[in-house]
């Protein structure tokens, strides 16, 4: 079962952002489909020569995702993870907590107009980030003290560790066919 939680700014406001369950699953998707089309266009500039699939396919990842430094420490109590998240707020950020996993992840569009002359040029960028990454102890996911702080481009996450002896109980719900 995963659980959300709501990224605070420096100044404590806080904006709540839900990751429903097909959500993630609907993100990684668009996130594939981005890389997929800009693949096919680096291919074809490339004059659709054959045989440089994946360099296509590393490039259009370069250049669609944007990587997710972590950094993450342990106390006797808890977990603390620093994400660098530049460009982005904590409004275009999403995290979703689960006993030994954390996801990160973000979209932000932007537009920008110039005006040459008499010709306007109008250009519009959409930036990603995916990150998802292994927890080395279990962590409460569903405590209350779970917490998310952006503040400069950095995301920090503090995350209870799960109690000795204490086990989550995971709802699953059963899908109709």
């Amino acid at each position: 079962m995963k659980q959300s939680t709501a990224i605070q700014g420096a100044s404590g406001t806080s904006s709540l952002k839900l990751m429903q369950p097909g959500e993630l699953v609907n993100r990684m998707r668009e996130t594939m489909d981005a890389v997929a089309r800009r693949a096919f266009e680096i291919f074809e500039t490339n004059g659709r020569r054959l045989g440089h699939d994946w360099d296509n396919w590393f490039q259009a990842e370069g250049e669609v995702l944007h990587p997710v430094h972590l950094q993450i420490s342990e106390t006797d109590g808890s977990l603390s993870v620093q994400a660098e998240v530049p460009g982005f707020t904590e409004k275009d950020l999403r995290v979703s907590v689960e006993p030994r996993r954390l996801t990160i992840v973000g979209k932000r569009e932007t537009a920008e107009e110039r005006k040459t002359g008499k010709t306007i040029y109008s250009e519009r960028c959409s930036n990603q980030i995916f990150r998802s990454a292994d927890l080395p102890v279990e962590v409460d996911a569903a405590s209350d003290t779970v917490k998310a702080v952006y503040d400069q481009g950095v995301l920090t996450i503090t995350l209870p560790k799960l109690a000795a002896g204490k086990t989550q109980k995971t709802k699953v719900e059963p899908k109709r066919s």
